[in-house]
């Protein structure tokens, strides 16, 4: 069924209402709340202002041109709708939701269609201040949104400069890098304040990137050095690999090897080989020592034998009693002990231990007995008991005056000067028998 004025007919033109028809039919045939229908077909819509014809549908009944027309208004209500959640929701911006709203509004002017077309354009108008407080909201949004950028870029700002006068060459380039990034992400400020803090931050990003290439530069060369110096002690490591001299070529590689650890890094594509080739010629060397030392050691077992059996001689002259008999056995002990030879080294000291020990009893005791008969000693002592009985005798014959004459005070000083010099002669008098 097609609507005259709308869809065209089955010949292609449109089929007009004849008068005498529309009179014989008289009121309306069919109507609602929002519209109703003629006997000819044609289709009205109650507004405020009145009614409107929107069309004709004279191929089928009232009832079915109602619906048409009452369906082509539901489908311009749902579109009111659909844009209602949309901008309700935030999914337009205000720019698209005024845009869309105009398109809507624009079918709504006089809308082929029956329903409450002036209610929807209400709901239409009634967008407008959510519009506008949405507006208003994204400019407080992007206002709070520049200037947390603002912030936000002035501190990746420091945060850069601050690198930049760093020496984190590994970790600074990849916070750099992660800072240019998040750059990017950042709204754009007002230009002339946007571009200051984008000259300082690329300026400290320049700054490292070349502070960071000089100081691998330099590294390089230091590198390049440490493989000359390594070369050098190396080729000098693998020539002494086969030597036998065991103790100065031992000394040798120790300082070979505090040069090896003072010249640096070499270049990594050569570091590792050069140390493997130098720890090479080390325990080639070494381990040769090690062999010949335990070789060595399996011989001197039986002279540590033999000097475990001299230092029970040895051990047996003390306490010394006899000094001469002491000491002649001590020399022909000292005699056999040179002869008997080296010992295993683990042994070497704590044999030398106990023979110094009975080498030093003896000494001990031969030092005292010497230091007892002294001649320069004796004489001293001599001197000095000499002038001591002389002293008593004097003291002795000046008390014997006066305890004579009565003096009290005189007899008690020289008693007291005779006591103390009889106590000093008995002191010198023991000290000299020492001597003797």
């Amino acid at each position: 069924m097609t609507a005259q004025g709308d869809f065209p007919a089955e010949n292609g033109q449109s089929q007009p209402v004849r008068a005498g028809d529309a009179a014989e039919a008289g009121a309306s045939a069919a109507s609602s709340r929002w519209g109703r229908v003629e006997q000819d077909g044609t289709v009205y819509v109650r507004t405020s202002d009145g009614e409107r014809a929107v069309g004709q549908y004279p191929e089928g009944s009232p009832e079915e041109a109602l619906a048409f027309f009452t369906r082509r208004f539901e489908s311009l209500e749902f579109e009111v709708q659909l844009l209602e959640q949309r901008v309700r929701a935030g999914a337009l911006t205000p720019d698209e939701a005024t845009e869309s709203i105009k398109q809507v509004a624009a079918q709504l002017v006089e809308p082929n269609a029956v329903g409450d077309v002036v209610g929807l354009s209400a709901r239409l108008d009634a967008l407008g201040p959510l519009i506008g407080v949405q507006r208003s909201k994204r400019r407080e949004d992007r206002a709070r949104r520049l200037e947390d950028s603002r912030t936000r870029k002035q501190e990746i700002v420091a945060e850069a400069e601050k690198i930049s006068r760093g020496k984190d060459w590994r970790n600074g380039v990849n916070r750099l890098r992660d800072l240019l990034e998040e750059w990017k992400g950042l709204p754009r400020l007002e230009k002339m304040a946007d571009d200051e803090l984008w000259h300082r931050f690329s300026g400290a990003r320049t700054t490292y990137t070349r502070r960071r290439k000089s100081h691998f530069a330099e590294l390089g060369e230091k590198r390049e050095g440490a493989r000359v110096i390594k070369e050098r002690l190396l080729k000098e490591a693998e020539s002494l690999s086969d030597s036998t001299e065991w103790g100065p070529t031992s000394s040798r590689f120790r300082a070979l090897m505090s040069d090896w650890k003072a010249a640096g890094a070499a270049p990594r594509e050569v570091e590792e080989d050069l140390w493997q080739r130098f720890r090479a010629a080390q325990d080639a060397f070494f381990g040769a020592r090690d062999a010949a030392n335990a070789e060595q050691d399996k011989e001197f077992a039986a002279n540590a034998e033999k000097k475990r059996e001299l230092l029970v001689e040895a051990e047996a002259l003390l306490p010394v009693r006899d000094l001469d008999a002491a000491k002649r056995a001590w020399r022909d002990i000292s005699e056999r002990w040179d002869a008997a030879g080296k010992v295993p080294r683990e042994e070497m000291k704590s044999l030398e231990a106990r023979i110094r020990k009975v080498e030093q009893a003896i000494r001990s005791v031969e030092d005292d007995k010497w230091k007892r008969s002294d001649p320069e000693k004796s004489a001293r002592a001599d001197d000095m008991l000499g002038q001591l009985e002389r002293a008593i005798a004097g003291i002795e014959a000046d008390l014997g005056k006066a305890r004579s004459s009565g003096d009290m005070r005189k007899i008690r000083e020289l008693e007291e000067n005779l006591a103390s010099r009889q106590q000093f002669l008995e002191m010198a008098q023991k000290a000299a028998s020492d001597f003797g």
